[in-house]
């Protein structure tokens, strides 16, 4: 198991390096840039896609500046534009910009933000609560609901516990979960109906000044509605895919051997059956912690008003902040790949007779 966990650790760099490269090489091809940002800002257009068309004078001419190629340089002297370029560090051909991104990255260095005048690895940290909020609490309460439902409901296969809760499964997958964010805020957060939640913020105005107890009070208060509308979608998948993983299971002969050894329904379901049909269970851990933990948050983050990575990636690849981008793009795919590894783990710890290094033989 020892060389199988070496491998797939040594594997972690070429796939990462593919990663890196690829959307380093697609941003080579959008338009605009930090540089471009800062000449809209300067020009007052607030952002650099307003002038991706460009700009024509009362003759209908284009009034692009000859001296340089970014839209909004008009009147702007040569040595403005070189200068901006070197501080961004943009003058240097992009091969050499990424080796040199990469390198600093190896060393855990991933740089300073554009516009912020903080580095990325502080900025990360400062996000994160936010994100590690959503993220654990939602995959948490996923798993603790969704595993014993899902049994329950092969268990009562074809009855109308198993009927009405596959409805209710399916109209809670098909809800959008920022749909469902709204309809929480309207309903609880003083929208319409009852003002029982918070309507924004990770904790109060007063969060430091309270005791520990409220302290956790406080908190678990503020993240009921974001951690409700992030679980919706996984909750729905992971009750199916447990129901379908122990309906294939409970109907192979070893089952029914179990049962005519005279063993109780309950002995059987989690002293048998358990162990094969979490498998594939746990296989899908990674997809859900990774994708409440990153795809989801972005939207739950902007109706809740919380500050974590979602808005952040967002507003960095907006504002052309590249050390943020690429940053983040590096750690979260760091992250993403030993989850993998983690998952492969946990197959061993559930079931010991899996063994990686026969299968790859």
């Amino acid at each position: 198991m020892g060389a199988y966990i070496l491998r797939r650790l040594l594997l972690i760099i070429p796939t990462l390096l593919g990663i890196m490269i690829i959307n380093f090489a697609l941003v080579q091809f959008v338009p605009g840039g930090p540089v471009e940002q800062v000449l809209a800002q300067m020009q007052g257009d607030g952002d650099v896609f307003s002038g991706f068309s460009g700009g024509s004078n009362d003759t209908g001419e284009q009034t692009f500046g000859s001296d340089s190629d970014y839209v909004g340089a008009r009147g702007l002297p040569k040595e403005f534009i070189e200068d901006l370029e070197r501080q961004f560090g943009l003058d240097k051909p992009p091969l050499e910009r990424f080796l040199n991104m990469m390198w600093n990255y190896m060393r855990l260095d991933f740089g300073e933000s554009y516009f912020r005048s903080i580095s990325v690895t502080d900025l990360v940290l400062e996000k994160m609560p936010v994100s590690i909020t959503l993220g654990l609490w939602s995959t948490v309460i996923a798993y603790i609901v969704s595993i014993p439902l899902g049994i329950r409901k092969a268990v009562k296969d074809g009855s109308a516990f198993d009927t009405w809760t596959s409805g209710a499964i399916i109209v809670a997958y098909a809800i959008p979960g920022f749909l469902f964010a709204i309809l929480l805020l309207v309903l609880f957060a003083g929208g319409s109906y009852w003002q029982i939640f918070p309507l924004r913020g990770l904790t109060s105005d007063n969060w430091e000044t309270l005791s520990w107890p409220a302290k956790i009070g406080d908190y678990f208060w503020h993240i009921t509605l974001p951690v409700l509308a992030s679980t919706i979608s996984a909750f729905a998948t992971l009750t199916l895919l447990t129901k379908n993983s122990f309906l294939d299971e409970i109907k192979k002969h070893y089952v029914m051997t179990a049962r005519a050894k005279g063993l109780t329904e309950r002995r059987v379901l989690y002293g048998h059956v358990f162990r094969n049909a979490m498998l594939i269970v746990i296989a899908g851990f990674p997809a859900v912690f990774i994708g409440v933990f990153f795809s989801g948050s972005l939207i739950i983050e902007t109706i809740f008003s919380l500050d974590g990575l979602g808005r952040l990636g967002f507003e960095a690849a907006v504002a052309r902040d590249y050390p943020v981008v690429f940053g983040t793009l590096f750690i979260f795919g760091l992250i993403g790949l030993v989850v993998g590894i983690i998952s492969d783990l946990m197959y061993v710890l559930v079931d010991p007779r899996i063994d990686f290094e026969k299968r790859e033989g």
